[in-house]
């Protein structure tokens, strides 16, 4: 393993999970709402669930794929249902800071889900097995999806962070209700363009 290599595929797990997508817009609203702490547990999911469907990808889930095309298909409306149901939540929430259940806090599943029914996470694991890791090599694969975890892992994180940094920004309900309204256009804007 070349250190060109390694850099190459450090450069593009960055870009896959820096930029902005549905998973990143939850971690920023959920680090508003509930502070980053507990939103390390969206954070860990996501990482995971991506970092699971990244290796399965490796190991030739993407033959299935090929095999029966209509999976994808299913997994692009069942995304955009999940986006939409989460954006519908957050344009619901109260604004209340203070009244936060811990039930309502990110979970886990919530993120490794949000990877599985994510389009942009098959993608992104299709591309970069594809360019990085095509003949299956396990070696080759372990790497990628260890450099792959710390990378998402800490840029999931920083949205949360980011999020946390908001919070002392909202302090009325009436300004989370309106910051929650727009990640939940956002949301929804994401699931729509799932659809074009």
């Amino acid at each position: 393993m070349t250190v060109t290599l390694s850099l190459s595929m450090a450069a593009f797990a960055l870009a896959a999970s820096l930029s902005p997508g549905p998973v990143n817009l939850v971690a920023l609203s959920a680090g508003t709402r509930h502070g980053f702490r507990a939103s390390l547990r969206h954070v860990t999911g996501a990482t995971v669930g991506f970092t699971l469907l990244l290796v399965l990808i490796g190991l030739g889930l993407h033959r299935l794929m090929v095999r029966w095309p209509g999976i994808i298909e299913g997994v692009r409306w069942a995304g955009v249902a999940f986006l939409l149901y989460l954006a519908c939540r957050l344009a619901a929430d109260d604004g209340r800071l203070e009244t936060a259940a811990p039930a309502a806090a990110p979970s886990w599943l919530v993120g490794a889900t949000m990877q599985w029914l994510n389009p942009k996470a098959w993608l992104a694991s299709m591309a970069g097995m594809g360019a990085y890791a095509a003949g299956g090599d396990l070696g080759l694969v372990a790497w990628f999806a260890t450099l792959f975890f710390v990378i998402c892992y800490l840029s999931i994180g920083c949205w949360a962070y980011a999020g946390a940094h908001l919070r002392r920004f909202l302090d009325r309900p009436a300004r989370v209700r309106l910051f929650n309204r727009g990640m939940a256009v956002l949301l929804a804007a994401s699931a729509l363009y799932l659809l074009l």
